[in-house]
């Protein structure tokens, strides 16, 4: 027993070194929520990720996209929460975010492909940080049921027509093959904003400070008010739900009940494969006011939180998912607009898209190339999510009856100026 007993104490030895791995392993933490197969897209690209560097684990916590914007922001307001998130709220989140600045490979390549976007991420008075990138870029604007109105007998109304002619067209729509929805609108103080900037909304005064409730607040206010009375919109939808609750009308709208469905780009992907080809949807120009016929812009941004403990992990995560090989395959496979100005200058393919879905992203490129630059404004404001969420709850209690929407209006400014004030405190 003795003459074996170094030579397996070498080969024990030998062994170990063989199964004991070269680096010790960081584990990371994203959250993540999807609207369509962005989730499972991400998951493979990670998947690479970690082939090629095996000393980082990412984990992939999926979440309800209700849980990023509720819960996210209190984890992260004690001190807790993921290395990096997808959020929508980017202004908001911004106090949280991790300056990835001197961990990156290249900040010129962010700068340059990233950088009208890295104002949403930045926190207030700052110029020069790199929080994160836009996993796309979000324009709102309609989906029409075009096989509806075919059945009717119903002609769409045509470019720079107005929200009244859509109303009008759609509720005649509706009438005629029994549809329910004759325009459904997603519950969301965003997509409202879309309205609103059509109808003349200025949202900020002189000093630059918030006035929401102005002539053209008030006139997309009394619209969408009025139609939930005349049956355009459905109570149904929006009184489904109470608060700041966000509600979609994607079920309706594959199950062919709704006319015109005013959401936006990141919908294309699911209703390509929820709808396929049970009728003809196609994407139209927004709708035009007195103030324009801009989208609202938007988007989702990956971004590295402050909190982390593994900063240099995180940028490399991060420089591979922006990097334009990856990216461009992101958003190929999602179908997503890109928040990357070189990809949007060369064009992303969509091999996978259906006709359908390859005309609608081409409608939602062209308006984003023409959205208003207060309606940009208003989407970097380090303060957009109090003034939507505000809008959202106060509009839909007049709606639902509970409140007059004169009354509405002023709980809209005191809900405002008492939400920015406490934020200002913290």
């Amino acid at each position: 027993m003795k003459r074996f007993g170094v030579p397996l104490l070498f080969a024990l030895m030998a062994g170990s070194a063989i199964c004991s791995p070269v680096h010790a392993q960081t584990t990371l933490r994203m959250a993540w929520y999807s609207d369509g197969n962005e989730g499972e897209v991400l998951a493979d690209l990670l998947k690479r990720f970690e082939e090629q560097n095996k000393d980082i684990k990412v984990i992939l916590d999926q979440v309800p996209y209700k849980a990023i914007n509720e819960n996210l922001p209190v984890q992260l307001a004690s001190g807790q929460g993921p290395d990096m998130a997808r959020v929508v709220d980017l202004g908001g989140i911004s106090r949280y975010t991790l300056d990835l600045t001197p961990y990156l490979k290249d900040t010129g390549y962010w700068n340059q492909n990233f950088g009208p976007f890295l104002q949403w991420m930045r926190p207030a008075d700052d110029s020069k940080s790199i929080p994160g990138f836009m996993t796309q870029l979000t324009v709102t604007g309609p989906f029409v049921n075009k096989t509806l109105f075919e059945q009717a007998g119903v002609a769409m109304p045509g470019v720079r027509a107005t929200w009244e002619d859509w109303a009008k067209a759609t509720k005649d729509v509706a009438a005629k093959v029994q549809a329910p929805f004759p325009i459904a609108l997603d519950r969301s103080g965003h997509r409202f904003y879309a309205v609103a900037l059509a109808e003349g909304a200025k949202i900020f005064g002189a000093d630059g400070q918030p006035v929401v409730v102005d002539e053209g607040f008030k006139r997309a206010a009394q619209m969408i008010y009025g139609w939930h009375k005349s049956g355009v919109m459905s109570k149904e939808l929006w009184g489904s739900v109470s608060g700041t609750a966000y509600r979609g009308a994607n079920e309706e709208f594959k199950n062919a009940q709704v006319v015109m469905y005013l959401s936006g780009s990141w919908q294309t992907s699911q209703f390509d494969k929820t709808v396929g080809n049970a009728f003809d949807w196609v994407a139209v120009p927004n709708p035009c006011g007195p103030g324009g016929c801009t989208s609202m812009p938007g988007g989702a941004g990956l971004v590295a939180i402050k909190s982390t403990k593994y900063p240099k992990e995180v940028a490399r995560v991060m420089d591979y998912l922006a990097s334009e090989p990856v990216l461009s395959e992101f958003y190929s496979r999602t179908l997503f607009v890109p928040g990357h100005l070189g990809l949007a200058k060369k064009g992303v393919d969509y091999p996978s898209a259906s006709p359908q879905a390859k005309a609608a992203l081409k409608v939602f490129s062209t308006q984003a190339s023409e959205v208003a630059p207060l309606a940009f404004a208003l989407q970097g404001y380090v303060n957009s999510r109090i003034i939507f969420n505000a809008v959202i709850s106060r509009l839909g209690q007049a709606i639902s009856g509970e409140t007059t929407l004169d009354e509405a209006y002023k709980r809209i400014t005191a809900d405002v100026d008492q939400q920015m004030a406490e934020r200002a405190k913290k």
